[in-house]
């Protein structure tokens, strides 16, 4: 009876979707999941709910992840639904594991050579053997190709034939590289150390080629989750099928629309073939969408709604459950420098209205756009961290205060309140809860502190979870002691908090990240898509690349790009991916607040104010609503609007559709607008006709009749 109650409550509050994907039978189950539909909720639930009835026991389950943050993520959830036990790891994680453990069976007592951290020092080495000069640079994209090959499965004589097929845009010579390859995996072998791919090769080599290690391995796990199954590589494909051993009680979790790192070696086609390699799969689809407005929504399903290809076949429409937010922008400027002062603009202002700075997040195509930002944001005094130049823990500032809290614990009383015994502790490295101070660098520290002291808050109201069975203790305060634990903990597995400011981060570094207000910046031709994206398969993840930017967005999503790049440089184009936004009409004669207004306006993303999708044709950005929507328009009114066009048109001797067209009457009649701004906002209505007939339509609106507003007068337009 506890054991169904507790499997019960894992099922409370899931949406029809994620039960559907929590309770289906053992066996291949393949969970398409849209950005912020839950997959985590749903894959973790899916887990719990059959430990806890009894189908499988949580000690044999191996749930595949690709990071260290993600990973540290189930095992708590999974905690919390009182199913400790699972392991969760990286592809990477769990093959050192298991062949560290395997190493004195496998290499008849030796221990397991040393691995690399990085391959570049031993690249640069090849390439110089083979008479290739490369500096720090160079070597990095040599050694991005060879990890491309070793991921695919391709060995140095295979590189040419291989990288041809696979239209690599190689660093040097395609047989260049290939000496390079073949002269790295000797050296490597002659100093006994292996890379990463070596790793995985081995926990390969290690099952398929040893019976006893197979029987144990397969043994200990019988269920398996991978998530993110759009990125993984034919390599880790290999593990994945020497773990199963033919068996099939495999849940994998993906979005082929976020496919974007194809130049790695990933490859979604796994994703797209398994109902085909899994006969009688199950298959969910989740779209949902928990995370962002229904604006942000639209404009999502719009740009990757044109998407072709393989991955397309599995496009997901999302459904935005959250209630309505503000629409998209679209900013033009005149060169990158303008851009990004707006865009640090726009930063100050938001959080001088109170948005933390750790949820907004500028958005780019390439780390080389970065330096435009951090500029900006500086001169604007809003602190800011890059994503991905360095890893928190290990930073110097943060080693030296986990040094500092570690050597107050012997001085600070135990019954201090953990978030004080922080802040007292960080006393000794100097560090203040006041305002940040001045500059960037330091600024930055400050920054980096202070998010050790949220993340003493934190652990210190979080409850502390027990075993399931085990009987409830007496809740005790966290100590400093405890927070040094966790603190190393996280430290070990690379779990970082938030540091308080404007994330600035690429397009591909963002990913399973997001935040309350997104600038996506650059979006123009040879930016986004790269003028390198040259295959139509490469400008598809290109777009990919778009819409995963848009997802990030839970509610404020910006939209820029510059003409130029510099003053007075050559025009560029906006990115092909951008929605064709309605920018007909003129603004001639209107004054200079109002042309501003008017082009705020049009390039605008307008979404439907019925269903929220985004608006792409003009006569539906006129009414406001899709086509397919329900008109809730006034029939009076639109009868009382046509009559005075009639009148109008025959005074000035023109067409009725020169005064309003029916899509502009129909938009007027369903709005209804009662001020200025709600009249400008309907497209099609410029300053120009604004002038000339907004106080007579406003008035008609309001209830007048049009004897009342147009008795025997005439309309003359200005010359």
């Amino acid at each position: 009876m506890v054991v169904h109650s507790a499997a019960e409550r894992v099922l409370a509050g899931l949406d029809p979707e994620q039960r559907s994907a929590v309770t289906a039978p053992a066996g291949p189950v393949c969970i398409l999941a849209g950005a912020g539909t839950g997959k985590t909720r749903a894959v973790t639930s899916r887990i719990a709910h059959r430990g806890l009835t009894g189908d499988i026991s949580p000690r044999h389950v191996l749930a595949v992840t690709f990071t260290a943050r993600a990973a540290a993520e189930m095992r708590s959830r999974l905690a919390l639904l009182g199913v400790p036990g699972v392991q969760a790891r990286t592809f990477h994680a769990a093959a050192l594991r298991q062949v560290r453990y395997f190493a004195p069976r496998l290499l008849e007592g030796r221990a397991m050579p040393e691995l690399l951290d990085s391959k570049v020092r031993v690249v640069t080495l090849a390439a110089a053997k083979v008479g290739l000069r490369a500096d720090r640079a160079a070597a990095r994209d040599l050694a991005g190709e060879i990890e491309w090959a070793k991921s695919s499965l391709v060995e140095p004589g295979e590189y040419v034939v291989a990288a041809a097929k696979a239209l690599r845009d190689t660093p040097h010579e395609p047989a260049k590289v290939a000496e390079v390859f073949a002269a790295y995996e000797k050296l490597k072998r002659g100093n006994g150390v292996i890379d990463f791919e070596d790793m995985l090769r081995a926990a390969v080599w290690g099952i398929e080629e040893h019976p006893d290690v197979a029987e144990q391995v397969r043994g200990q796990y019988r269920h398996f989750v991978v998530d993110e199954y759009q990125d993984v590589n034919p390599l880790q494909q290999r593990l994945l099928e020497a773990w199963l051993g033919g068996r099939d009680d495999l849940t994998v979790v993906g979005d082929a629309s976020q496919t974007i790192y194809s130049f790695t070696g990933a490859t979604s086609s796994y994703l797209v073939d398994f109902p085909r390699r899994h006969r009688g799969a199950t298959v969910v689809r989740l779209v949902r969408d928990y995370r962002s407005t229904p604006q942000v929504v639209g404009l999502a399903n719009a740009v990757i709604s044109q998407a072709r290809g393989a991955e397309a076949r599995l496009r997901l429409e999302l459904v935005g459950q959250r209630p309505a937010g503000p629409e998209p922008e679209l900013r033009i400027f005149t060169d990158e420098p303008a851009e990004a002062n707006a865009v640090a603009a726009r930063c100050r202002a938001l959080v001088d209205g109170g948005t933390p700075a750790r949820e907004i997040a500028v958005l780019f195509r390439t780390n080389a756009q970065s330096e435009a930002y951090e500029k900006a944001l500086t001169e604007a005094e809003v602190p800011y961290v890059v994503q991905g130049a360095e890893r928190f823990f290990e930073r110097p500032e943060v080693r030296q205060a986990m040094v500092a809290l570690r050597a107050a614990t012997r001085s600070i009383p135990g019954e201090t309140p953990l978030p004080a015994a922080v802040v007292e502790g960080l006393a000794a490295v100097g560090w203040a809860p006041d305002a940040a101070p001045a500059g960037g660098a330091a600024r930055e520290r400050w920054e980096a502190l202070a998010a050790l002291v949220r993340l003493a808050e934190e652990y210190a109201a979080t409850p502390e979870v027990l075993p399931v069975g085990q009987a409830a203790a007496v809740e005790r305060p966290a100590t400093l002691g405890d927070f040094n634990d966790e603190l190393a903990r996280r430290a070990a597995q690379q779990h970082v908090p938030t540091v308080d400011g404007v994330t600035l981060a690429s397009l591909h570094s963002a990913k399973g990240l997001e935040w309350d207000a997104v600038f996506l910046v650059g979006l123009a031709e040879g930016t986004l898509p790269t003028t390198y994206a040259k295959t139509p398969e490469q400008v598809e993840e290109e777009r990919r690349l778009l819409y995963v930017g848009i997802t990030r967005a839970r509610e404020w999503l910006w939209m820029s790009y510059a003409a130029a790049r510099s003053p007075g440089g050559r025009a560029r184009r906006p990115s092909r991916f951008l929605p064709q936004l309605d920018r007909s009409g003129g603004a001639e004669r209107a004054g200079a607040g109002a042309v501003r207004r008017t082009e705020r306006r049009r390039n605008q993303v307008v979404s439907c104010r019925i269903c929220g999708a985004t608006l792409l044709a003009g006569a539906d950005r006129k009414l406001g609503r899709c086509p397919t929507c329900p008109s809730d328009i006034d029939e009076e009114l639109y009868e009382r609007l046509r009559e005075w066009r009639q009148r109008v048109a025959g005074a000035q001797k023109v067409p009725a559709y020169v005064v309003f067209t029916d899509a502009t009457l129909t938009a007027l009649a369903e709005r209804k607008p009662g001020r200025t701004e709600e009249l400008i906002a309907i497209a099609g209505i410029g300053p120009r006709k604004l002038g000339l007939y907004g106080e007579t339509v406003l008035a008609l609106v309001g209830g007048a009749a049009v004897d009342d507003v147009c008795p025997e007068k005439t309309f003359e337009i200005e010359s």
